[in-house]
């Protein structure tokens, strides 16, 4: 029997709920948001996965790390813009072949400022960069078209394959027949009245 990484009993808020599940060493269970402002469930279901919270219905066993949406300052890219080698050094392991894999985009080499990175590129440095150094993983997709959503799942069910874990956010119910479990975000009936606060759970 593999080990179990995380194990939910179900979680319920104001504003939603989730039903049990358990996911395993290499296994992906993907959770379907639907596509109308559900970044702040995502953040506090994030913060339990990730252990930075806890929850009295959730165990987690094994470290998660959020793959993160790459941001850069104003100042920095108006006076000194961040490029992707330099990215790479600070979030990456250098040692490991994923460091080097957004260089397969011929047109990108590490003196390419982020910022002018589009969605796809930009997303699949911030996920290559996590697989260097992280075993699972959390992936939100929001903003990835069809194309970009498919191929970065692609990669991820590889290194699946390999014993790594992890949990993808689904907005469009993209990635259902991707994973090894598919649950759906139960919103209830006052969350039109709900004004999203970015937070993380306190139990």
């Amino acid at each position: 029997m593999t080990p179990v990484l995380i194990e939910c009993k179900g979680i319920s808020t104001d504003i939603f709920s989730i039903g049990p599940f358990t996911l395993r060493k290499g296994e992906t269970i993907g959770i379907y948001t639907g596509n109308n402002d559900t970044h702040s469930a995502e953040q506090y279901l994030t913060a339990i996965f990730t252990g930075k919270a806890k929850h009295r219905d959730t165990s987690v066993y094994e470290d998660f790390t959020f793959v993160d949406y790459l941001w850069e300052p104003e100042w920095r890219r108006i006076l000194w813009p961040i490029t992707v080698g330099e990215y790479l050094k600070k979030n990456a392991d250098l040692n490991c072949p994923f460091s080097q894999k957004i260089y397969e985009y011929e047109w990108i080499n590490k003196k390419t400022k982020i910022h002018t990175l589009p969605g796809n590129p930009r997303k699949l440095l911030s996920l290559y960069s996590v697989l260097s150094k992280n075993v699972n993983i959390i992936v939100d997709f929001a903003g990835q078209p069809i194309d970009g959503i498919l191929f970065a799942s692609k990669v991820i069910q590889e290194e699946i394959n390999k014993g790594r874990s992890a949990i993808l956010f689904d907005a469009h119910k993209n990635l259902e027949n991707r994973c090894n479990h598919y649950i759906e975000i139960k919103w209830k009936d006052n969350r039109k009245y709900y004004k999203p606060v970015y937070h993380f759970p306190e139990d």
